[in-house]
């Protein structure tokens, strides 16, 4: 079990690099493998205003502080060709967001990078389609994939977790991720703003454990009520610790 997480989107520096230390802390005292993860740009915000990050020149030099003072592999999400030869200089895992996980090209371009490509499976995608979503990377001459369950529309501003998915990616032979925190999302729910029900997040981070996956994902904040990006679905930093056991405990349990 590996834990991915960090602040939806970098904010600052300091924020960055503070967030990045609580979470390894917690982490390492738990005894699960820490993966950081923030975005220096979020282009698929719901409105024309809303804050997306400082970029990809500064935040991909945050990043890299991130992971030189920590010793940490980190993560962002790439979300056009132009940026992939730069992201992936400093990235250790290059995410390919779910609205773009049909998108050939930009999937082959992140894949000829030779570095782990991690997969969102779309809203809008059966978790058997993410077959054709691996063959378009190892066609591009790249094995290094994981794939991650975000939730599935269900209706209007709503997602559900179907947690049967996870088996059926998981037999593809390559690692499946929950996203536990995008599963709680309700996409463009508060009109200019994505609204979210965190406090489902542990109980579904329970049940992914369960059904058998390789790993969480989390995006955690020390006052998520107050993060430009993503507040109701992050999960508060006090209860990182408590949920990350529980999951262990499970995992261990369930293998």
């Amino acid at each position: 079990m590996v834990l991915i997480a960090g602040p939806c989107v970098i904010e600052d520096e300091e924020s960055a690099l503070a967030h990045a230390r609580m979470i390894k802390a917690i982490a390492e005292k738990v005894g699960i493998p820490f993966i950081f993860k923030s975005s220096y740009d979020k282009a698929n915000r719901s409105s024309i205003g809303s804050f997306r990050g400082p970029g990809v020149g500064k935040g991909l030099e945050i990043l890299g502080r991130v992971k030189d003072e920590l010793d940490a592999p980190v993560l962002s999400d790439v979300h056009c060709r132009e940026e992939v030869a730069q992201a992936a200089e400093v990235l250790d895992i290059l995410q390919i967001p779910a609205f773009l996980s049909r998108q050939t090209d930009f999937i082959v371009a992140v894949a000829r990078t030779k570095k782990v490509v991690n997969v969102k499976k779309g809203q809008f995608l059966a978790p058997w389609d993410m077959k054709n979503v691996i063959a378009k990377i190892t066609k591009a001459g790249n094995d290094q994939i994981l794939l991650t369950e975000r939730g599935t529309s269900f209706g209007y501003n709503n997602l559900v977790s179907d947690m049967r998915s996870l088996k059926v990616m998981r037999e593809f032979g390559y690692p499946v991720i929950y996203d536990a925190s995008h599963s709680v999302q309700l996409p463009g729910g508060e009109g200019t703003s994505s609204g979210g029900q965190r406090e489902f997040i542990p109980g579904l981070a329970r049940a992914a454990a369960g059904m058998g996956c390789d790993g969480i994902f989390l995006e955690v904040h020390q006052n998520p009520d107050q993060a430009p990006c993503d507040g109701p679905n992050m999960l508060k930093m006090d209860d990182l610790e408590g949920l990350l056991r529980q999951v262990k405990e499970i995992d261990e349990l369930c293998r």
